[in-house]
């Protein structure tokens, strides 16, 4: 069998005047043995056409969109999408086909590949995408041909470890526009909350969402793999039924062949089975999507592609998270004899940490981690299933249930409330999305950089500690100090994208240190001790707790600016409240009113200035009397 590349195919999709998005051409065919002109999908990818062209496509002319696509029956992983989107007129076509009926004509290139490489993917697309206009005839098709064999022999020996991943994804612009509201972002998500992402064009929601994502270790190159497994809706009896009778995630284990085999490498006969059986406590749970792939799943594990497996069943609730709810320590702990094994190569690895980033004394963030210039040696973890390093990254947020979907098309609303989703950060530029609140816990208006977090009790437990504050402004203190200088664009070290990465890391790995320390209450109050117990529940963290990582006892275990609380404190504190509580901007818009009122001439003068200071300080009055307790209660 010829090995496939990382591009799996090349999809034009267009808009119809009665039969609306449709796939148009794909290469090679999305379907085995149909032409390149069906217009027939696989039921797994039936929302395909409306995520290539998005709602709303008709406002731009030109746009871009990073999808997700469930794996397909026998493949294992997330399908990538990027697709370019352009619209033309009608009259400036050279071959105006029967069904052309619109003063304007709507089509997106696609590629689906097997590899998160969305910037790189983009570039090369954005320029055929135009090309292919520019030839003003949708018939001439070679040119995608020709993309299709140029992606997968320029991209076959791609490696994931290197800055091309990033590409397009600039954290200093989102230092630039979130500000301290960043790390709020980084904690959501820590917390595997459901986190909408809304704005249009579709170009500007992908970009920060990925660029969140982004900053976590590993998450973009080797975390995703898992991130889209869900059932398409087929009709509104099915859901009824499936209300009824939720399908549970632990019925049915895929456990690939290959995955056994790394898994079994280096042991006996008897230790096999031990293996074995961890590997299917641990493996990844799929949501069955229908009979027929059940049936192709079974018909494949002949062949050694798939196996099936039926988990015994056990006296736990119906829930999504029912086996990380009741996970017993003791299952795990015959996989750590294997762990054990690396033990020694990973502390070999560990020790080249001190030279090349945090160190174990002084603060970690002002030593400067270097940028990775190295291979990092990776290990299938035995429980995630994602590729990990020493640390244990990336951490198993998009698994089990957890959805990533950087744009979400209008047809895929049933997955905020679907049984079998746990969680999700996602996309949408359709207001529908954001008017229904209570399906999400947070929303983020990306236009306004606003974070509105739903859950009195959420809020409190991301309220930032006062180290987290300094964190914060640190990052906002490098990043704008050189925001005009044309030469750095975000390409320098210090205050530019990849630094920013660095101390998101050195942040993540100086959590998890401290969390294995004993006696470590006053260590995690720095993070917040409401953040920390609320992480301590998650499915990310029992997972990666349930595995050595000897490599972090290198790592110095306390938060990057813990220290003294001091008078640039309260200053940092009342900037942030001022920024943040609706007092705090009530304020801001009177200290605006006051400063208009001020310019102005004549009598009018004394009558609306002193109305105005009357009004600022009232409401100055006001704030401060809630200002000691809030102090109190947000920053401890």
């Amino acid at each position: 069998m010829e090995k496939r590349g990382p591009v799996l195919h090349i999809v034009v999709v267009g808009f119809h005047h009665k039969k609306g998005c449709q796939v148009e051409f794909s290469y090679p065919p999305l379907k085995p043995g149909e032409g390149h002109d069906s217009h027939s999908l696989p039921e797994e990818w039936k929302y395909l056409p409306f995520l290539a062209l998005p709602d709303g496509a008709h406002n731009y002319q030109e746009d871009t969109v990073f999808f997700h696509l469930p794996p397909r029956c026998g493949d294992r992983t997330t399908v990538y999408g990027v697709s370019c989107y352009r619209q033309i007129e009608a009259k400036a076509l050279k071959v105006r086909q029967a069904d052309i009926t619109r003063e304007t004509v709507q089509k997106s290139v696609c590629v689906l590949s097997q590899l998160p490489l969305y910037g790189l993917l983009q570039a090369k697309l954005q320029l055929i995408t135009h090309a292919y206009f520019e030839e003003k005839d949708f018939s001439q098709i070679s040119i995608l041909k020709e993309l299709y064999d140029h992606m997968n022999s320029s991209l076959g020996n791609t490696s994931l470890e290197g800055s091309q991943v990033y590409l397009g994804l600039s954290p200093r612009d989102l230092v630039l526009h979130f500000r301290h509201k960043v790390l709020i972002l980084f904690k959501l998500i820590l917390l595997e909350k459901k986190v909408l992402f809304y704005i249009s064009p579709v170009n500007r929601l992908v970009g920060a969402l990925m660029t969140v994502l982004s900053l976590f270790p590993g998450m973009i190159e080797h975390g995703l793999s898992d991130c889209s497994h869900y059932r398409p809706r087929k009709s509104i009896s099915e859901d009824a039924g499936l209300q009824e009778n939720p399908p549970r995630l632990d019925d049915y284990v895929s456990v690939s062949a290959a995955d056994a085999s790394n898994a079994n490498l280096g042991m006996g006969k008897g230790d096999r089975k031990m293996a074995g059986d961890n590997s299917l406590e641990g493996q990844k749970a799929d949501v069955p999507f229908s009979q027929a792939e059940k049936a192709c799943n079974g018909a494949q594990s002949s062949n050694g592609a798939v196996q099936r497996l039926k988990v015994p069943s056990r006296a736990s609730p119906a829930s999504s998270e029912s086996d990380w709810e009741t996970l017993d320590p003791s299952i795990l702990e015959e996989a750590h004899l294997k762990e054990e094994e690396h033990e020694n190569a990973a502390s070999e690895q560990a020790g080249n940490v001190r030279s090349k980033g945090v160190s174990s004394e002084g603060l970690p963030i002002t030593v400067q981690p270097q940028a990775n210039t190295g291979h990092t040696v990776l290990v299938q973890g035995l429980v995630s299933g994602l590729e990990e390093d020493q640390y244990g990254m990336p951490l198993a947020i998009f698994t089990k249930g957890y959805l990533c979907l950087p744009y979400m098309a209008l047809q895929q609303h049933h997955l905020l409330s679907d049984v079998t989703v746990r969680g999700f950060v996602a996309g949408a530029t359709n207001i529908l999305f954001r008017q229904q609140k209570h399906l999400s816990d947070a929303i983020v208006e990306i236009e306004d950089a606003h974070v509105q977090i739903h859950d009195p009790e959420l809020r409190k437990i991301l309220n930032p500690t006062t180290a987290d504050l300094r964190f914060s402004d640190y990052l906002v203190k490098h990043v704008t100090e050189n925001r005009d200088d044309v030469f750095l664009d975000g390409t320098g070290w210090e205050g530019g994208d990849e630094w920013i990465r660095a101390q998101f890391s050195a942040y993540l790995h100086a959590l998890l240190a401290a969390v294995l320390q004993p006696d470590n209450e006053k260590i995690l109050s720095d993070f917040g001790t409401g953040f920390v117990t609320a992480w301590k529940n998650t499915h990310n963290y029992r997972v990666w707790n349930s595995n050595k990582h000897p490599a972090l006892a290198e790592v110095n275990s306390s938060h990057p600016f813990q220290g003294q609380y001091s008078v640039s404190d309260v200053k940092l504190r009342l900037s942030h409240s001022v920024q943040n509580s609706e007092r705090g901007k009530k304020l801001g818009n009177v200290m605006v009113s006051t400063s208009r009122n001020v310019v102005q001439t004549g009598k009018a003068v004394g009558q609306s200035v002193g109305g105005a200071f009357t009004s600022a300080k009232s409401a100055m009055s006001s704030w401060f009397s809630t200002f000691t307790h809030s102090t109190q209660s947000l920053g401890d």
